[in-house]
């Protein structure tokens, strides 16, 4: 079903309200994260190898993340729900595009991607929700094209909500979210998990996933 606009708008507000703080916190933490650029740059490889189609930036934010994905070679935009962090990320990369918008309910046309970038995106997402997510994902992927999940990891069933700093969010078991994004018709490709690192609370993940 889709995700109620009551939880967009809390969502949204939320990051709304911390905005600058957020956008100086993510702005550099790429460049201290090795095993990430890692899975960015196959990711990017495998676009470039099989389309020429855009890459969406789902859930952007301060489009830290979007211009990286430019400097991997990719053409690539966009698209967030807080129009505070749109602002910063216009600001900040005036030579890309943003635009509002919310990656339950994409306003582009069946097949344009060539992949999507859900880096931290789909964190706030109910379980119940996200299966609705990923059929979008896959309506607005063109065939072969790719999908990028990053998201906190939970060692064991089921799905964990947690206080993140900003907004309720879920830490999701690999093995389930694998397992839903194959059943939204995705194929995996790879998956890697890391341990937390100083300062951090949970494990990371990341999915990278093709539709056929």
């Amino acid at each position: 079903m889709p995700t109620p606009p009551s939880r967009l708008t809390t969502t949204a507000d939320a990051y709304d309200a911390v905005a600058v703080r957020y956008a100086d916190l993510v702005r550099d933490s790429l460049a201290g994260l090795p095993l990430e650029r890692s899975v960015l740059h196959a990711f990017a490889d495998l676009v470039r190898e099989s389309t020429d189609a855009p890459v969406a930036d789902l859930g952007c934010g301060p489009g830290y993340l979007t211009a990286h994905l430019r400097d991997l070679g990719l053409d690539t935009f966009g698209v967030d729900l807080s129009p505070a962090l749109l602002d910063i990320a216009r600001r900040e990369h005036p030579e890309l595009r943003f635009d509002l918008g919310s990656m339950h309910a994409l306003d582009l046309p069946d097949g344009a991607l060539g992949g999507i970038v859900a880096w931290y995106s789909v964190i706030h997402t109910s379980p119940e929700e996200l299966p609705s997510h990923l059929a979008e994902f896959g309506r607005t992927l063109a065939p072969g094209g790719h999908l990028l999940l990053g998201f906190f990891e939970s060692e064991a069933d089921p799905v964990t909500a947690f206080d993140h700093k900003v907004t309720t969010a879920y830490r999701w078991p690999v093995d389930h979210l694998a397992e839903l994004a194959t059943t939204a018709g995705f194929r995996e490709l790879a998956r890697l998990l890391r341990q937390p690192l100083p300062g951090e609370r949970h494990r990371r993940g990341y999915l990278t996933l093709r539709k056929p």
